[in-house]
């Protein structure tokens, strides 16, 4: 006798794989980044860095700032 179609079994994919957690330097990065954002941007303002309030020392702790984030984004 012919199986019904309803009782044939369906192709079922395999669940996807977990992805492997970040290497420890991925971490220790991005926080030092945060930090030395933080740093740069504080010392701009309190004049503790080489020049009058440069805006090249701002523009550096923003992209300090935005490669902490997208560590942060990349961080499992």
């Amino acid at each position: 006798m012919p199986r019904s179609k309803s009782k044939r079994s369906r192709y079922t994919p395999p669940p996807p794989k977990k992805a492997p957690p970040s290497p420890l330097w991925v971490p220790v990065v991005m926080a030092t980044m945060f930090v030395m954002a933080v740093v740069v941007i504080v010392g701009n303002y309190l004049g503790a860095l080489p020049g009058d309030g440069e805006n090249s020392y701002l523009v550096l702790g923003l992209v300090l700032m935005i490669g902490g984030f997208l560590l942060a984004t990349n961080y499992r």
